[in-house]
């Protein structure tokens, strides 16, 4: 599998020195967000990760190749998209490097590849979950399906909102998937840092993440992690104003007749519209929030297995 894999040089010198690394997911890149934002966004990103002690491992496939850690010209494809760029979770990998085409990984197949490369923290925005038809559709992410079986720590804004977050904390529970809140008692929702859904389970700040991350994988737990971290509250969008932009968004889909993958994308642009583009604000504030609080428990849980 090795020959597979493409490591960057910084990457591997940090794992091989058992320094922190952080893993980040490239389908925000090339499906996330417009350009040139999600270019600036992803050099920002990997920024702030150094700036906290962490290397930072930006995850995807290029002509085929599984890439821990990207180029600035890798990333320069992925935004630009000229050329075709599939979006890829775990069912897809193996299609797309034996075709030897271009993917951005979603949180499923980052935490796949992430395990496999041995980085134990990777940080995104926000998980898939349980959509709001899924008594009728089914449609379920497989993210979190990935969450029972990828011993993986993950720090996000909780679920995008368009989701059915009840719904989703109910099914991480059946499932055995730790859900704690990082600074929080409530689960987020994604734009706003309150959801009204109480956690069981919450940390103070980073150190306090990296000892509870590092007893989780101690334990040989088989499971990943969700640490649930709101986004800034200068960005937040309250959640009830927030709740009818997306009502009218969901009315705009179906009045559409969109469907399957292409829900997301249409809801996301729609939300855009509809917040005046405060909603894209939010994204950029906690993507790079999560960033420097999955960095800053990386550096801690590395400092503690080094003592």
């Amino acid at each position: 599998m090795k020959t597979l894999f493409d490591i960057a040089p910084p990457v591997a010198q940090a794992l091989e020195a058992g320094n922190p690394v952080v893993a980040l997911e490239s389908t925000v890149i090339s499906h996330g967000l417009p350009w040139p934002d999600n270019k600036q966004l992803a050099l920002e990103t990997e920024a702030i990760v150094r700036a906290e002690g962490t290397e930072p491992a930006t995850i995807a496939i290029i002509d085929g190749r599984i890439k821990v850690g990207l180029t600035e010209a890798d990333i320069d494809r992925l935004a630009r998209k000229r050329e075709p760029v599939l979006k890829v979770s775990r069912r897809d990998l193996s299609y797309v490097v034996a075709r030897r085409m271009n993917g951005a990984t979603t949180v499923a197949a980052t935490m796949w590849i992430a395990h496999r490369a041995g980085i134990r923290i990777f940080s995104t925005g926000g998980i898939g979950g349980v959509h709001r038809e899924a008594r009728e559709s089914f449609d379920i992410s497989a993210d979190l399906y990935e969450l029972t079986r990828t011993p993986v720590a993950v720090v996000a804004s909780g679920v995008k909102s368009i989701l059915d977050i009840g719904a989703t904390l109910e099914m991480l529970e059946s499932l055995g998937v730790p859900v704690v809140g990082l600074g929080t008692d409530e689960f987020p929702a994604f734009y706003s840092r309150r959801s009204g859904h109480r956690l069981h389970q919450s940390v103070t700040d980073e150190a306090e993440a990296a000892r509870l991350i590092d007893a989780h994988f101690r334990l040989n737990i088989d499971t990943g992690l969700l640490l649930a971290h709101p986004v800034p509250e200068a960005e937040q969008i309250p959640f009830d104003r927030m709740e009818a932009h997306i009502a009218r968004a969901l009315q705009m889909q179906a009045d559409a007749g969109v469907h399957g993958k292409d829900i997301t994308p249409f809801l996301l642009a729609r939300i855009k519209e509809l917040t005046g583009g405060r909603s894209l604000q939010a994204n950029l504030a906690l993507l790079k929030a999560n960033a420097r609080a999955a960095a800053r428990i990386a550096r801690s849980l590395s400092k503690g297995n080094k003592g």
